[in-house]
């Protein structure tokens, strides 16, 4: 019973009430003495924490289960230390904080912060390398970022600034560098990026992920020598290891990125499959949502089971365009035809301009796709009914969640059932209709070509019912999940997030770097990609003030009250009424208050029937009024595209601080406008790859802006 909910109690293992933490160790200990196994990722986890006393705490019990299981302690910790160093490598540690740490002096003025950023991975050399890529990234790279080390240490010492204008020049040199060489990285093999890997076999530990208390022990039989880099922003790796029972296990490792809420996520999941199953209506529909292997190996990175015979919406439109020689974003280049500034227009502009779009468009794409996959209309069929009821379970189950950023590439299909399997569990807790800049309006995905997928009944049929279905199973047990959800939303570890700090629509990571490209106007438009370039440095912010200071911690219990009062109104049919508590505080709750009540909800009863808040859910998914004022896709995709459309639109913004920076490029003189307001080095530095041109204007320049030279 007690290894269902170790991720809770790991969680609490350095509370400051001394009692209870002696307590959680001593049980801790207790279940070691049985299921080491289950023990290992998560005690290991907690002990790479930044808390000093969740640190020492989990090294307690590490220690402890230690003196009668070393040898597995001994594989785990070697396994997870290497599983870590392949999920990044030197090579993008130093890309990434190379952008961060530009972001903090050209754009923030910061430079104790770009200071602090860097100064880790500068130790990190000074130790030296310890596999074969860390040796020629020393080789190709050590001697520029020694000297621009120094120069960093001089103006440490003296204050000058020009010694920091040639530290840049050298990080500028060795960034522009990586930044051509990582595309070419699309494999890694073990015996240059991790030989200790190479070398494991026949080990004790179990295969991350497939340890159950009644079942056969699997262990590591080895690891697969190669791994395939996924391209996508945060480049993880599909890594696969061999298991004693002869079968290959697949995993995502993932860098970059903290899975410990997706893990809290799946546990969720496991209880409304339970719930599901043992309802009559439901069970007989064979309704669940599809689960997923999550283990985090650190607060930033980790690995995520494989899940085989599926391919992102994102990419099966796309394939589906590409062989019609149809543009991938063909909607939206006929809004931006309309209207070319669609994001300044009043909202009944916009409404106009988004049915333009509709009008012109078949948005079919994924219903032809569902039907020319399949062998025979029989398997059509089921293919699409399994379609409309995952699709149905996951809104409903969604929508309790609050879960947002539901673009095309966090949104998978299988293959050969149909089903639908949500991925990237980032934003829950209703933060993207919060967020301050282009909320989320709609209280699941539910957009015209996931509509028409599902052929001539449309929404109505087996997708309402179930819908009903399930919200009626998961009010009928609201304690239950009410219970599970506020051990998920007072987790010390993942509570913060309830922080209101995320502005902008969350990057997806997983699947195609092009995610949030336009696969239509609607597809895209709760989705559309905006970059957040001091995420990491926030979010390390944050979490040090909620393990620093007290008045966080009162912000976040009254943060995670309002959190549960919403989900207790979602499990009531009092979601919308005007009295409803809402996730957020402030401003955001606000937001919350706006987002789904429509014109008529002062007129709704306080508590709704299952089928009468279906209808309103319904509704609100599908209103053009709301998608029309979410965030539209970006023409072109990517990254690049982004910034060099960022670059154009400089000169327009009005309330950016511009400032004239001269800038030497193969013997060239150019003249470029750069918004200190928003400025990335990384930016920046696209725009001398690509060759942007901007005219700079005298009136335009803040002359407390030094010009820099590169």
């Amino acid at each position: 019973m007690w290894l269902v909910v170790l991720p809770q109690i790991i969680a609490r293992i350095h509370s400051n009430t001394r009692v209870v933490r002696e307590l959680i160790q001593s049980l801790l200990v207790r279940i070691g003495k049985g299921h080491p196994q289950a023990l290992m990722y998560p005690l290991l986890v907690a002990c790479k924490s930044i808390s000093i006393l969740r640190q020492r705490a989990a090294q307690e019990v590490v220690d402890k289960i230690r003196q009668h299981s070393g040898g597995l302690v001994d594989q785990a910790q070697l396994v997870s230390k290497e599983l870590i160093r392949v999920a990044i490598l030197w090579h993008e540690m130093w890309h990434e904080a190379l952008e961060e740490a530009s972001r903090m002096y050209f754009g923030e003025h910061n430079i104790e912060g770009m200071l602090a950023v860097l100064e880790p991975l500068h130790a990190m050399l000074e130790r030296g390398p310890e596999t074969i890529k860390e040796d020629a990234f020393i080789q190709a790279y050590g001697h520029e970022l020694l000297e621009a080390h120094e120069c960093c240490s001089k103006y440490r010492a003296t204050g000058e600034d020009a010694e920091l204008t040639k530290a840049w020049d050298l990080y500028y040199h060795v960034f522009r560098r990586i930044d051509k060489q990582l595309p070419s990285l699309t494999t890694l093999d073990l015996h240059s990026v991790s030989p200790e890997l190479l070398k494991c076999r026949k080990l004790e530990l179990a295969v991350p992920g497939t340890y159950a208390a009644d079942s056969q022990l699997v262990t590591i039989e080895y690891f697969v020598p190669q791994l395939i880099v996924i391209t996508s922003k945060q480049r993880p790796r599909k890594l696969t290891i061999h298991g004693s029972d002869g079968n290959d296990y697949a995993f995502l490792l993932k860098g970059h990125e903290d899975l410990r809420q997706d893990e809290r996520v799946m546990q969720l999941f496991g209880l409304v499959n339970t719930l599901l199953e043992n309802s009559r209506k439901t069970s007989e529909k064979d309704l669940s949502i599809q689960r997923y292997a999550v283990i985090p190996l650190s607060p930033n990175s980790g690995l995520i089971g494989w899940v085989p015979n599926c391919d992102t919406l994102h990419t099966l439109i796309r394939e589906y365009r590409d062989a019609r020689k149809i543009f991938l974003n063909q909607e939206h280049k006929l809004m931006l035809a309309f209207a070319p500034d669609y994001d300044h227009l009043p909202l009944i502009a916009k409404v106009e301009v988004f049915q333009h779009a509709l009008q012109n468009t078949e948005g079919n794409d994924l219903a032809k796709v569902l039907w020319l996959k399949s062998r025979t209309s029989e398997v059509w069929l089921e293919r699409r009914t399994n379609y409309a009821r995952s699709l149905a379970v996951m809104s409903m189950v969604g929508y309790l969640l609050g879960l947002g950023d539901r673009h095309p590439s966090n949104l998978m299909l299988d293959r050969y059932s149909g089903k639908i399997l949500h991925i990237d569990f980032g934003d829950c807790f209703e933060a993207s209709m919060n967020r301050e800049k282009f909320p989320e309006k709609v209280p699941f995905r539910l957009t015209r070509m996931l509509v028409k997928a599902m052929e001539v009944s449309g929404i109505e049929g087996t997708f309402r019912t179930t819908c009903e279905n399930v919200m009626q199973v998961l009010r009928t047990n609201r304690d239950s999940v009410m219970a599970m959800m506020e051990a998920f939303v007072h987790d010390p570890l993942i509570n913060w997030r309830l922080f209101n700090f995320n502005e902008v629509p969350q990057v997806s990571n997983y699947g195609n770097a092009h995610a949030h490209t336009v696969v239509s106007s609607e597809e895209a438009v709760a989705n559309r990609e905006l970059m957040q370039p001091q995420r990491g440095a926030r979010e390390r912010e944050l979490l040090q003030a909620v393990n620093q200071l007290g008045d966080a911690n009162e912000v976040l219990n009254e943060r995670a009250v309002a959190v549960m009062a919403r989900m207790s109104d979602k499990l009531t049919g009092r979601d919308f009424s005007s009295g409803s508590a809402l996730a957020g505080a402030g401003s955001s709750t606000q937001h919350g208050s706006e987002h789904l009540a429509s014109g008529d909800a002062r007129d709704v009863q306080p508590c709704l029937s299952v089928k009468v808040q279906v209808q309103k859910l319904i509704l609100q998914a599908t209103s053009h009024e709301n998608l029309c004022q979410n965030y539209v896709g970006i023409p072109g995709g990517g990254r690049r595209m982004w910034r060099r459309r960022s670059a154009a639109a400089w000169p327009r913004r009005r309330q950016e601080q511009r400032a004239r920076c001269s800038v030497r490029r193969r013997g060239d003189l150019r003249r470029f406008v750069i918004p200190t307001e928003y400025a990335e080095y990384s930016a920046f530095m696209d725009l001398l790859r690509v060759g942007v041109q901007v005219p700079a204007r005298e009136h335009d320049l803040d002359p407390s802006v030094v010009d820099a030279i590169v």
